[in-house]
């Protein structure tokens, strides 16, 4: 009788033993087929342009070309016209009309986006300014890429024709 004990315990550990190891091995094969599964989606996305920044921003998401004007604040005259116009090969031509005075100046060149995607910088022979990249207006800022503060702000949005 002892016998037939130890042989029913040793048939049970052998079924253990089988059903445990054959389920690992079904765990390896599903982890290998979840992971040989994702890695086609990897290699995807090495392959693929990175854009400048990630997710929707201003350069990428928003419809930005075209002219842009407002009249922002002068020192010594009542404000100055400007028209801005952006072109989608990222070049642009500025026109500043100083009110009261007989003076315009005209400039072209091109302009950058910073890593965020949503300012650009005005490359010109005069020209040096920044904006803010919004829908259908520009925010000019400050030469430190900070919005202009005080009563005046609102001068400083340009408003897409």
């Amino acid at each position: 009788m002892m016998k037939s004990k130890m042989l029913m315990l040793g048939m049970g550990a052998a079924l253990l033993l089988a059903s445990c190891s054959k389920k690992e091995t079904t765990e390896t094969t599903a982890t290998t087929d979840s992971a040989a599964a994702v890695q086609p989606a990897a290699t995807d996305s090495i392959i693929k342009a990175t854009p400048t920044a990630v997710g929707d921003t201003s350069e990428n998401a928003l419809d930005w070309a075209g002219t842009y004007e407002a009249t922002v604040p002068c020192a010594d005259c009542p404000g100055i016209k400007t028209s801005l116009t952006l072109n989608n090969d990222k070049t642009f031509s500025i026109t500043e009309e100083y009110l009261d005075r007989n003076s315009k100046n005209q400039d072209k060149g091109t302009f950058t986006w910073d890593a965020t995607g949503s300012i650009i910088t005005l490359k010109g022979k005069s020209a040096n300014y920044k904006y803010k990249v919004g829908e259908n207006i520009l925010i000019q800022l400050d030469m430190e890429g900070k919005e202009i503060d005080g009563p005046n702000k609102d001068l400083y949005v340009f408003k897409k024709k």
